[in-house]
């Protein structure tokens, strides 16, 4: 329980981050999705709401626990995790290609890949904690790999491209920050780096030099229609009526919109459907072509004000758990905005990563307010002794 004195840790500035952010949301929304059910032009508007009123309560029930005590249960925390996203493959139901569901209701479905996030934080960031000092040689790094990738795994076999690369990018926050030696995990990911590198070129590649025939086409543990996508930003026109179509449509929305925008609900792009998803992973560009780079700046400006918050309550966090799980929640945030913000500009693949706080989704949003409850949890009690 929380009493007065705990309470005036409260970072309300960060509070009021949050919630300029969530207003935003629904802001945009009302413009973005008013035409994707024509019969009911505001279905996800009063969706999203509903979302984010639930997203607030599980943000101050995660903030009324001592974030110490997720400890105790880590291991149950990371068994349930891999149960339910096994589930997906026994209950689960499919769309556009993948099993990432799990319907609780005919009208709702949650989607564990989303909740595994913020349960991974948790029980990597004890996984960590206990391994204080001992990271400095390569087989310390083993240990921490393996348990981030059973559920890795199981998330990639979905498929949920996005999601794996959005928990890999945590891992390597995480790693970080628990103290892994830079120079010999940096050189490590590198080294990952370089080699996926070789093996996607000597998979596209056609003119490959005689000696290396025998390695043209290597086949790679991805269905084509993500390399395909990991890929095509590069040269969208390539295909201008399949995966380059939604860069395409992307990139005239944000530059249609100049400076000020076309204006709220004057956008041809989403409003007309041709952006494809401009309710959940492009609504970035919907901002663009209708609120201009002012629209895009200010909403920039309130993520970064958003994160540089997050950041400070998780460096003062008192003990390394604490600094761990909030390194975790900063990680999981950034990745999303870079990513998503970079494959709608058409600087990066299109992954099907939403934009936190601001796109449509219900577990989406779940996951994004426990992780802020998450935050405020050690913020609330970054002035207590460590033991």
């Amino acid at each position: 329980m929380l009493d007065r004195r705990t309470f005036k840790n409260l970072d309300f500035l960060f509070v009021f981050f949050l919630l300029l952010l969530l207003g935003a949301s629904l802001l945009v929304l009302s413009t973005a999705s008013l035409n994707v059910i024509k019969s009911q032009p505001y279905f996800y508007v009063k969706a999203q709401a509903m979302w984010i009123a639930t997203g607030i309560v599980i943000a101050v029930i995660v903030a009324a626990i001592d974030y110490q005590k997720f400890r105790r249960f880590s291991w149950w925390i990371y068994g349930l995790n891999l149960a339910l996203l096994a589930a997906v493959f026994a209950f689960g139901t499919a769309a556009k290609g993948a099993q990432r569901w799990i319907p609780v209701t005919a009208s709702f479905n949650i989607q564990p890949s989303e909740f595994a996030k913020v349960f991974i934080i948790i029980t990597l960031a004890d996984f960590l904690a206990k391994r204080q000092g001992k990271l400095n040689r390569f087989r310390d790094f083993i240990p921490p790999f393996l348990f981030v990738a059973v559920p890795m795994a199981l998330i990639f076999k979905q498929p949920d491209l996005g999601t794996t690369l959005v928990i890999a990018a945590i891992f390597v926050g995480m790693m970080f920050i628990a103290g892994a030696n830079p120079w010999k995990f940096g050189g490590l990911l590198l080294g990952g780096a370089l080699i996926v590198g070789v093996a996607l070129w000597l998979h596209f590649s056609t003119n490959l030099p005689g000696f290396l025939k025998f390695v043209q086409g290597l086949p790679l543990p991805m269905k084509d229609y993500q390399l395909k996508r990991l890929t095509i930003f590069m040269n969208p026109m390539a295909d201008t009526s399949g995966d380059g179509y939604h860069i395409i449509q992307s990139i005239w929305a944000i530059g249609s919109g100049g400076l000020w925008g076309k204006g709220y609900r004057q956008g041809t792009q989403g409003q007309l459907n041709f952006l494809p998803e401009h309710h959940t992973d492009f609504i970035f560009s919907v901002i663009g072509e209708e609120f201009g780079f002012i629209g895009t700046i200010t909403l920039l400006f309130l993520f970064a004000i958003f994160l540089l918050r997050a950041i400070s309550i998780a460096m003062k966090s008192k003990d390394l758990y604490g600094m761990l799980v909030g390194s975790g929640v900063v990680c999981m945030f950034v990745f999303h905005i870079l990513v998503n913000i970079g494959m709608t500009s058409g600087i990066m693949p299109v992954t099907g990563i939403p934009l936190p706080l601001i796109s449509y989704g219900g577990s989406t949003m779940w996951t994004n307010m426990a992780g802020v409850g998450l935050l405020l949890s050690i913020n609330l009690r970054r002035q207590r002794l460590m033991f």
